[in-house]
This record gives structure tokens, C-alpha cells and sequence, in this order.
């Protein structure tokens, strides 16, 4: 029986010092629902950098565990998952495309002292919201609907802009927000406005309403998630409305294309985070490798962005040489220079919002191209 026992212990004590070789990182994606088109290359991104680090011999010798439960795109499920993986003992956590997501898991994660880093999400007040627990990845919605908006008045020469809004997400509505003080300050003028909520699927009635304006707009803008991306453009364009649709990086999906159909697919103009057409040799690698796990280019800017969260946790482990989560949220911090996939990455600026390059790019024929670079101001 003392020998059983012994056995039993010892068995008992291989299995704690296994799962301490392990470093435990939470990867909170909507898997499946109307963000799964962003969430999900997101992960995929994530699970290649884990890949990568382990056969590289892990981190502090340590190989890195992902733990990704599905949140749905759903508000409360996205908040158990969060509480699941912090109570697996995860020492950091990433994910989420939308801010609303990100506020459901990430002031979680606050309270428990552990840093979260969005992979994805843009409004510039995150951090402000959640605490200095809270890192970005991306660049902030402000500057993404700037440069959109620059680009709607200098290259399109829109000088009238109808503006729809998701009136159900955080991101939706600071997109809009930033985009109309934006344009407005260029001197143009906002001659519509009009909402629908996610989950829609009939837009008769925006599209009814559009068509009556008076003065007649040059362009729409369109603030929405992926799912209402590709039924948005399908319908205006099956109305005979050949006017260009401008949106945010909540249009970097394929169903822009795929929905429509490259016949209706036409004149649709998105910023998004750099990365098409990037001759950085960071971005080839990326695509390269993501190739030969996938089979796949791949799909969306949320990609890169996905590995490129993952890595900043990484390489905050590193800096800090422990995996202990406020070592861990120190050295994000002190976070200068990192060479991401979809650019550099510094908090600098006193939002901590990352200052980052935005691409513009253009949907014709349902085939996307990049037309330009927009740089922001540094702080």
C-alpha cells in the first residue's frame, strides 16, 4: 500500500513538473458568428507563432500552451472564456477583433493583474478603458478613419458623404465618429446619415433612403463588421448605386468579394493595417510560412496581426527574462521598435496607442489591391 502511495506521488509530482515547463497564454477569439472571418485567420496567426517559438525551444525553456476557447461573437461567452482561461493559470492573454469583445474579457484580466493584448481591436481609449494591464497591437481607429477620410477627399474627390453606422458596436460608432470630424475638417460635408444593428440582413431601407437624398452624396461610408460587410455592398450595388463605398478595416474580409461576386464587388476603398503588398522581409517571411501551415496565402490583415500579438507577449518574455504576468506587463510597456509583421510597434504616445502605418485599399472587379500608405502623426 506505502508503495502505491509513493507511486501514486511521484506520478502526482511528474505531472506538476510537466505542466511547469509550460507557459500558459489565453487566445480569445469569436470562432464562429458574424466576427469569425477576422477572429479566426487571427488565431491561426497566433497558433503559428507558438509553433514557431516552441521549435525554436520555447520561451525561458519553456514550451508555450495556447488556450483558445470559442467565444461566438457573443458578449457573455466571450466573458467565461475569459474566465476559463484565467483559471487555467495563463501568465498573458490576446484576441478579439472588436472592441466590444475586448471589453468583455479584458477589464477580467485587469483584476487579476495579467496583460491582455488585443490583437485586433481599435478604439484609441482602450487602455484608458481597461487599465495598464491593456496593450494594442493595431493602430487606433482614429487614425484609420483619418486616412480613409483623407483619402475619400484628395484621391475620390468626394466632397458629400453619406455615413451608415453599426449602431450596436463600440467600433462601429468611434469609426464613424473619427471619420465625420475628420472630413469635416477637410472641408467636406456629411449630407446622410442612417444606422442598422449586427445581424442585419435587409438593407431596403438605408439603401431607399440613400438614393432619396438631396443633395446627392459622392460616396457612402459604411461602418460595419465583416457579416454586414459583403451583404452591404451586394445589395447597394444590385440597386443600380455605383457610387464608391469607403469603409474601415472591418471590410478587410473576403465576403466584400465573395458576397457580391466580383461583378458587384466594384469601387469599394478600406483602410486596414499594413501588410498587402509590403516588401518588408518580415511580411514575406509571414506569408511564406503561413503558406506551408495552411496551404493558404493569408486571408486578412487580421493574420498577421494575430502572430504579431502573440510575439509581443513573446518578446515582452524575453525582455523581462520571467514569465510572471507584471514582468510580463513592465516590459509591454517598455515595448520600442518591435518589427511586427504588420509594422512597428511602440507605445510612445501617452494613450499607448501604437503609432502604425495604414493601407488603403481598393476592391475592383473583386480583386483587392493596395492603392496608398497613410502615416499618421507620431504622437
Amino acid at each position: 500500500m506505502k508503495s502505491l502511495i509513493a507511486a501514486s506521488v511521484a506520478f502526482a509530482a511528474m505531472l506538476g513538473a510537466a505542466h511547469a515547463q509550460e507557459i500558459k497564454i489565453g487566445a480569445l477569439y469569436n470562432l464562429t458568428g458574424g466576427m469569425s472571418s477576422l477572429d479566426g485567420p487571427s488565431l491561426k496567426g497566433a497558433q503559428l507563432a507558438v509553433k514557431q517559438i516552441n521549435e525554436g525551444g520555447g520561451l525561458l525553456g519553456q514550451q508555450v500552451v495556447l488556450i483558445a476557447p470559442d467565444g461566438k461573437t457573443d458578449q457573455q461567452e466571450t466573458a467565461k472564456s475569459a474566465q476559463r482561461v484565467l483559471s487555467e493559470g495563463v501568465v498573458a492573454g490576446i484576441g478579439q477583433s472588436d472592441t466590444t469583445f475586448v471589453m468583455a474579457a479584458a477589464p477580467l484580466f485587469q483584476e487579476e493583474g495579467i496583460p491582455f493584448v488585443t490583437s485586433g481591436a481599435t478604439h484609441p481609449e482602450l487602455p484608458q478603458w481597461v487599465g495598464d494591464y491593456m496593450f494594442m497591437t493595431p493602430f487606433g481607429d482614429d487614425d484609420q478613419s483619418y486616412a480613409i477620410a483623407d483619402y475619400a477627399y484628395d484621391k475620390l474627390g468626394a466632397r458629400k458623404v453619406a455615413v451608415w453606422t453599426d449602431n450596436s458596436m463600440d467600433f462601429t460608432k468611434a469609426l464613424s465618429k473619427f471619420f465625420v470630424e475628420r472630413f469635416e475638417k477637410r472641408g467636406g460635408e456629411i449630407v446622410g446619415t442612417d444606422t442598422f444593428m449586427m445581424g442585419d440582413t435587409d438593407f431596403s431601407a438605408q439603401i431607399a433612403r440613400i438614393g432619396s437624398l438631396d443633395p446627392k452624396p459622392d460616396a457612402v461610408f459604411i461602418s460595419a463588421i465583416p457579416s454586414e460587410a459583403g451583404l452591404s455592398v451586394k445589395q447597394i450595388r444590385e440597386q443600380g448605386i455605383t457610387m464608391p463605398i469607403v469603409s474601415g478595416d472591418g471590410f478587410d474580409t473576403e465576403l466584400v468579394a465573395s458576397v457580391p461576386g466580383p461583378e458587384l464587388a466594384n469601387e469599394v476603398y478600406f483602410s486596414t493595417h499594413t501588410y498587402r503588398a509590403d516588401d518588408r522581409p518580415e511580411v514575406a517571411k509571414f506569408v511564406e510560412d503561413y503558406k506551408a501551415e495552411y496551404g493558404i496565402d493569408p486571408e486578412n490583415a487580421f493574420a498577421p496581426l494575430g502572430y504579431d500579438a502573440l510575439m509581443l507577449v513573446a518578446d515582452a518574455i524575453r525582455r523581462a527574462d520571467s514569465a510572471e504576468p507584471k514582468d510580463i506587463r513592465d516590459a509591454l510597456a517598455e515595448t520600442r521598435g518591435f518589427n511586427g509583421v504588420t509594422g512597428e510597434i511602440s507605445y510612445t504616445r501617452e494613450t499607448m496607442v501604437p503609432p502604425k502605418p495604414v493601407s488603403i485599399i481598393s476592391v475592383k472587379n473583386g480583386k483587392y489591391a493596395v492603392e496608398e500608405i497613410w502615416n499618421p502623426e507620431t504622437n
